[in-house]
C-alpha cells in the first residue's frame, strides 16, 4: 500500500514552473529521502504533501485519501523544519504537547504522550526547561519529538540537520532512522547531502531541475545511474565517451583510455542499441597502484597531478593519455606524490553504461 501518492504534480509560481509532472508512489512504513541540488523541487513538493502549498495541477493522496482540498490541520502530519520552530515562550514539555491540544486528546492523557515522546528521543529529563537552555541538537530532537507525539500518519522532515555541526549530524542521522524504525512511521526527508540519502533511506528521489531523475533503493541509485546527472550528484564519477557493442544480450563499451570494458547487463539497462554510450567509471572504483593488474583487472599506465589528502583517504587527479581522471584511494601512510607513475586499475564489473 502506497502512504503518499503524487499523480503527475505540476507546481508553477507564475511563469517559473517549479515542478514538471512529478510522480511518486512512497510505500507504507518506507523512509523516502527526495535528493537533489537546491531549487531542484524537493522542498516544493514536500510543502504540497503537507498542505503549505496548492499543487497548480496533478492530485496528492494520503494512505489513499485525495487531500488537494484538505487544509494541513486535517492531514494528521507530522512536520520538521530546518530550524525547529520551537516556541521559546514555552518549555519542553508545552512544546512537545502543543499538537496534542488540538486534537481532542483527552488532558489526563497528554503528560503521557508527552513523556513516552521525550523517552523516544533519549530526553526524558527536560520537560520543564526552556529551548534556549537546550543545544542545537537537542532542539532537533525536541522538535521531532513534537512531530510524532501526534502520532502522524506521515512524517515530513525538511533538511532537519543542516544546521548542526559535522560530528553531530552524522550522529542524529543515526538516531533519526532508529526512532522511524521503531515507530514505522512513513516518513519523507528533504535533504540535498548525499551521505545523509545513502545513509539513512529505503528509496532515494533524486531530483534535477523540477524533475525526477531517478528513484530506487540507495545501492541501486549509487551503483546504477539512470543519468549522468546522479551520477555526477550522487558520490564522484568519471564519465567517458565511449561506443558500445551488443553481442547475445552482452554489453561491450569501446574507450580510448581503458580499452575493451564487458559491462554487466544489470549495470547497461538503458543500453538497448549499439551505438554511441557512456562509460561511468566510480571514483571510488579507480585503484591506482605500482604493481602490475591482477587477472581480469583493467591496467592503464597514468601520473599523478593533484592530490587532495583527506585524512583516511585521498583523492587523485591523474593523466592516462589525454584524459584526466579522478580517482578516491582508502591509504595507510603516505599518499602518492604529484608527478609519480602509476598503473590505473579498473574491474569491469564495477563500471556502469549509459546511453550516449
Amino acid at each position: 500500500m502506497s502512504s503518499v501518492t503524487l499523480n503527475n504534480i505540476v507546481k508553477r509560481f507564475g511563469t517559473f514552473t517549479a515542478v514538471h509532472r512529478s510522480s511518486l508512489e512512497i510505500p507504507e512504513g518506507a523512509f523516502v529521502t527526495l535528493l537533489g541540488p537546491s531549487g531542484c523541487g524537493k522542498t516544493t513538493n514536500l510543502r504540497m504533501i503537507a498542505g503549505l502549498l496548492d499543487p497548480t495541477e496533478g492530485e496528492i493522496l494520503i494512505g489513499g485519501r485525495r487531500v488537494n482540498d484538505v487544509p494541513i490541520h486535517k492531514r494528521n502530519l507530522g512536520l520538521v523544519f530546518q530550524n525547529y520552530a520551537l516556541f521559546p515562550h514555552k518549555t519542553v514539555a508545552e512544546n512537545v504537547a502543543f499538537g496534542l491540544k488540538y486534537r481532542n486528546v483527552p488532558s489526563s492523557d497528554i503528560p503521557r504522550r508527552v513523556q513516552e515522546a521525550l523517552d523516544l528521543v533519549q530526553l526524558p529529563n527536560v520537560g520543564d526547561r526552556y529551548p534556549k537552555a537546550l543545544s542545537g541538537g537537542q532542539q532537533q530532537r525536541i522538535a521531532l519529538a513534537r512531530a510524532i507525539v501526534i502520532e502522524p500518519d506521515v512524517l515530513l522532515l525538511d533538511e532537519p540537520l543542516s544546521a548542526l555541526d559535522a560530528n553531530l549530524r552524522e550522529d542524529m542521522r543515526v538516531e533519526l532512522k532508529r526512532i522511524q524504525e521503531r515507530i514505522g512511521v512513513t516518513t519523507v526527508f528533504v535533504t540535498h547531502d548525499q551521505s545523509e540519502a545513502l545513509a539513512m533511506s529505503d528509496q532515494i528521489v533524486v531530483m534535477s531541475e523540477g524533475r525526477v531523475e531517478q528513484v530506487g533503493a540507495p545501492e541501486e541509485v549509487y551503483n546504477t545511474p539512470a543519468s549522468e546527472f546522479v551520477a555526477h550528484f550522487l558520490g564522484a564519477s568519471n564519465i567517458l565517451a565511449a561506443r558500445c557493442a551488443l553481442s547475445g544480450g552482452a554489453v561491450t563499451l569501446h574507450e580510448k583510455t581503458f580499452g575493451t570494458v564487458p559491462i554487466p547487463a544489470a549495470k547497461a539497462p538503458r543500453i538497448t542499441s549499439e551505438g554511441p554510450a557512456k562509460l561511468v567509471v566510480r571514483a571510488e572504483k579507480l585503484v591506482l597502484s605500482t604493481s602490475p593488474a591482477p587477472e581480469g583487472v583493467i591496467s592503464v599506465p597514468a601520473t599523478v597531478q593533484t592530490v587532495d589528502y583527506q585524512g583516511q583517504s585521498v583523492r587523485y587527479f591523474v593523466q592516462a593519455g589525454d584524459t584526466q581522471l579522478q580517482a578516491i584511494n582508502m591509504i595507510d601512510g603516505h599518499p602518492f606524490a604529484v608527478g609519480t607513475k602509476v598503473n590505473l586499475h579498473l574491474r569491469p564489473q564495477d563500471c556502469a553504461a549509459l546511453p550516449g
